[in-house]
């Protein structure tokens, strides 16, 4: 059987990985970036990364389908460290999106480097 941290260490290993600086930059150079948000609507109301759209985990797939129909936009999740967003980029990646990918070290990584939130 394999562990919630086996689950993790796989999609990480088959999707891109950003790290915060590099996602804090392609946001301020304006690219065409869509930031997912999944972690939980309570997690999301206590602080958010500006510009992020909230999908949480457990409705991910649906979301996104109804909402994004370019499989070629660039999307990329994030949680509150790196392994809810590498799981859940995997989920899309499977679904057909060609440019998704996951934040390391999510929102708390995000805030830990001083970059602005909204309450």
């Amino acid at each position: 059987m394999k562990t919630w941290k086996d689950l993790v260490g796989e999609a990480k290993k088959e999707v891109r990985l950003y790290q915060v600086k590099e996602v804090k930059e392609l946001l301020d150079l304006g690219e065409d970036v869509i930031l997912i948000d999944v972690r939980e609507p309570d997690e999301f109301q206590k602080g958010r990364i500006p510009k992020s759209m909230l999908a949480p985990r457990g409705v991910l797939e649906m979301v996104v389908e109804q909402s994004i129909k370019d499989p070629k936009k660039q999307l990329i999740l994030h949680c509150a460290g790196g392994g809810r967003s590498a799981v859940a980029a995997l989920s899309l990646k499977k679904m057909g999106y060609e440019r998704v990918a996951s934040m390391e070290g999510g929102f708390d990584g995000w805030v830990r480097a001083g970059y602005p939130i909204e309450r």
